[in-house]
């Protein structure tokens, strides 16, 4: 696929998303990498951006340099807006009471805290991020040690072994202490979203180094 009808599906499928004002959105594409400018109204748009362009077959990379920029009547002050992250982490059950800390500058959430399992992690960012007036969210909120499987490296290959969509021998696994390298080859994104999600789902993962390639 040249680069020009790459580019031209990766608009299409922006304007196909019933989430997202793509009017503001510029496409560029270059050997499979996709760049994005320009703006959205909405942090969650600006994710959507994201998502569906990752959902175009012969997409290999992603550059987002999408702004968010608020209307004005969607500002909020930044003490308002960590109130507001406070207790809607207070309310989500799958975040630990007291686990997650906020901070905010000028719209940007920064998690920080300790978590044991990596959803947790994830929950904490998607909810957050769902706010009116956050223009970004920072994660930097850590894993508690765990005690570390017997085996990881072959915990980590039976997870991908029962993942119907994955052929596991084509993907290499590294473990070095708590932190794990993924190398090879899959077929598209959401291939790789699962290799990564089949990973951290092992007890005892802290880190992990994401070395696939996109066929």
């Amino acid at each position: 696929m040249s680069d020009e009808q790459l580019r031209q599906n990766v608009i299409d499928e922006l304007e196909f998303e019933p989430s997202l004002d793509a009017a503001c959105i510029g496409v560029a594409a270059e050997h499979g990498v996709i760049t994005l400018s320009g703006h959205v109204t909405s942090y969650p748009q600006k994710t959507a951006a994201e998502r569906a362009v990752w959902r175009v077959r012969g997409v290999k990379g992603l550059a987002q340099n999408v702004e968010v920029r608020l209307p004005g009547h969607k500002r909020r002050a930044d003490d308002e807006i960590a109130q507001r992250a406070v207790n809607i982490l207070a309310w989500n059950t799958q975040v630990p009471h007291d686990a997650v800390k906020v901070r905010v500058s000028e719209g940007w959430v920064t998690l920080t805290g300790e978590v044991s399992w990596h959803h947790q992690r994830t929950v904490a960012e998607a909810a957050v991020r769902q706010l009116s007036g956050v223009v970004g969210v920072f994660n930097h909120i850590e894993l508690a040690a765990r005690v570390q499987p017997t085996d990881i490296k072959q915990s980590i290959a039976g997870a991908l072994a029962r993942h119907a969509k994955l052929e596991a021998d084509r993907i290499g696994i590294a473990v070095e202490g708590t932190t794990v390298t993924i190398t090879g080859e899959v077929d598209n994104w959401d291939e790789r979203v699962a290799v990564e999600r089949a990973v951290w789902s092992v007890g005892g993962v802290r880190n992990v180094v994401d070395r696939l390639h996109i066929a």
